[in-house]
This record gives C-alpha cells, sequence and structure tokens, in this order.
C-alpha cells in the first residue's frame, strides 16, 4: 500500500473523527479505512488510533505522527501546484477555527461571501470554545480575541474589544446603584464558565499596581454567550461580556454598560495563521478578502458602543420583558 495516500485516509478520519466518516470522506470501503491505518501502524510499529464502535482518539505517538502526516502532506500539496504552474489559483480545502459566537456572528457571512468569490475553495468551520493549536490540528487560520502570546503564528490585527459589565435597564431600575466594583457583589451575577465565576478582576486604581478584584456568587453560570445575553436582557442579572457580543443590545439601549471606567485594557482581536501558510493561495486568498470586512465590522461595533443611548425610560423588548 502506497504510505502517502494510507496518510491521507489517516487524516481524513482525524478530520472527520471517526472511520466511517473517512470511508464517506475518500469514497472508500470502511475496510479500506481500516486497512490504510493498519498499514501505517504497522510501518512505525506502534497504534496510532485508540477506536471505539463511535469515534477514534489518537495515542501518543499519534498525536506526534498526525502533525508529521500534515505537514508532508501540505508539502506535497504545495509542490504539486507549483510544478502545475498553479500557484496562484486558489483551490482545495480551508479550514478556519473560531469561537462559537464570532464564527456564527462575524465569519460565517464572511466565509458565504468568500465562497461565491471562491467556488474551487471549499471551508470547514470549527467553532470551538478551548484553545487550538493550528498546527497540531491541522488548521489554517483562526480568529482570535485575545492578547497573543504565540511567536510561530502569522497575525492580521482586525480590531479590539473591551471586556463590558451590562444589566438591562429595568434591572438596574429596580436594584442598588452599582458605582463601584464593590457594589457587585449585591447583585445577581448572570456569569459566563470561562470568564470568571468566583471573582471578577478590574486594573488597579491610579497609583497603585494592585489589580482589583469583587468576589461573585453566580446566580447563574452559563456556557454559550447568546444564552447569557438573553438572560441578561431579560432582567435575570449582571454579566460581564465582550462589547462585539452586546454592541447592537447596547447601541438600542437594550443593556446598559456600568463600570466604565473600571475597564480593562483593550484586547485585540486577529486573523491569524501559522508561519508559511499564507502562501498557500486558499489561505492567502481567504486573508485578503477577510481582512478588510473583520475591520469594517470590528469598528462598526465599536462605535455602537460609543453612540450608546442613555434613556431616562428603560426601553421594552419586543418580547417578555422581566421587571
Amino acid at each position: 500500500m502506497d504510505r502517502l495516500d494510507a496518510m491521507k485516509v489517516f487524516i481524513a478520519a482525524l478530520d472527520e473523527g471517526s472511520l466511517a466518516g473517512a470511508s464517506r470522506r475518500t469514497g472508500r470501503s470502511a475496510a479500506a479505512v481500516s486497512r490504510a491505518v493498519a498499514f501505517l501502524e504497522a510501518h512505525v510499529g506502534v497504534p496510532l488510533l485508540h477506536r471505539t464502535t463511535r469515534s477514534i482518539k489518537l495515542s501518543e505517538a499519534g498525536e506526534r505522527y498526525a502533525l508529521a502526516c500534515r505537514k508532508v502532506l501540505l508539502d506535497l500539496e504545495e509542490a504539486d501546484r507549483n510544478v502545475a504552474g498553479e500557484k496562484s489559483v486558489p483551490r482545495g480545502t480551508l479550514t478556519i477555527t473560531s469561537t462559537v459566537f464570532s464564527g456564527v456572528e462575524i465569519l460565517r457571512p464572511i466565509v458565504d461571501a468568500f465562497m461565491d468569490e471562491y467556488p474551487t475553495v471549499n471551508v470547514r468551520m470549527h467553532m470551538l470554545e478551548r484553545p487550538v493549536n493550528l498546527i497540531d490540528e491541522g488548521m489554517d487560520l483562526a480568529l482570535r480575541i485575545t492578547h497573543l502570546a504565540d511567536s510561530t503564528l502569522v497575525a492580521h490585527r482586525v480590531g479590539d474589544v473591551r471586556r463590558v459589565v451590562v444589566a438591562s435597564p429595568r434591572y438596574l431600575a429596580t436594584h442598588p446603584r452599582i458605582a463601584e466594583i464593590s457594589d457587585l457583589a449585591k447583585h445577581q451575577i448572570i456569569a459566563m464558565s470561562h470568564m470568571g465565576q468566583e471573582s471578577w478582576s478590574f486594573p488597579p486604581l491610579a497609583g497603585s499596581s494592585v489589580p482589583r478584584s469583587v468576589s461573585l456568587v453566580p446566580r447563574l453560570v452559563i456556557n454559550n454567550v447568546r444564552a447569557a445575553v438573553e438572560s441578561t436582557l431579560e432582567g435575570y442579572g449582571v454579566s460581564r461580556l465582550l462589547s462585539y457580543h452586546v454592541a447592537q443590545e447596547v447601541k438600542q439601549g437594550l443593556l446598559r454598560i456600568v463600570l466604565a471606567d473600571a475597564e480593562p485594557a483593550l484586547i485585540p482581536v486577529h486573523l491569524v495563521s501559522p508561519y508559511g501558510r499564507l502562501a498557500v493561495p486558499k489561505v492567502r486568498a481567504f486573508v485578503d478578502f477577510a481582512l478588510p470586512r473583520l475591520r469594517t465590522i470590528f469598528v462598526s461595533r465599536a462605535r455602537e458602543i460609543e453612540m450608546a443611548p442613555d434613556p431616562a425610560i428603560p426601553p421594552r423588548r419586543g418580547r417578555k420583558s422581566a421587571e
């Protein structure tokens, strides 16, 4: 059996999450897929996968081998394009990762438009609420909203976001005033599971180097941004989110920002790719296509926050409101 061909089947199984998925993707029988993986395992002399009836999981050796396989296949793909004179033609499958909210609200419309523009490029979007190693997991690009530390990535800055504390006007009208961060301890807190459940930190006061924090006992802990926004809109408490999560709701007066003078520094937003991937036409094409659109979106959402009204009468939503 050809080893490169077996590598392609092996990587297809990882991308699809199962041998059956690899069978569908490659157009081979389940038995042929199993033989390809077994061939590689026999060649390297160690198990690469732990198999169950429904899924597969890489062994420790398999993780290292998968990384090597992806590099070999990417280098081969690039070599084929160069020899065939197709270096400038975007084609193939582009893999992009982001958080769920930014994937649904920000990236998906851009990806749809990109596929219209480049019909020879297919896209796989992985929306995940966990850190992703782009090289190890074979990703071409990621939209990251954080301070970057990985020097192996090529980063294109597309904007900045704020970390804001918000509540509905009607909640604020019926609960104690929030003038200091310590006041938050008196309130019903809607906490994101990955953004601080037991305490929220804030920058130090002028002249101090000690960050401030407030201990919390959340009324609701949730791991989905849209759900947290909805509960906050309905008046069930105070939440801390990123400004682009709630820009439109703040602009419409459905949510109000409190403690704006205590906000941390802006958080940068980047479109990132592993070093060297920009030489691949499909990646370069998406970066060139997406950068101006992403910058427009994040600038627009920043302006929506800045132009937010300060209504004397709390607005009602078009559906149920919580008094």
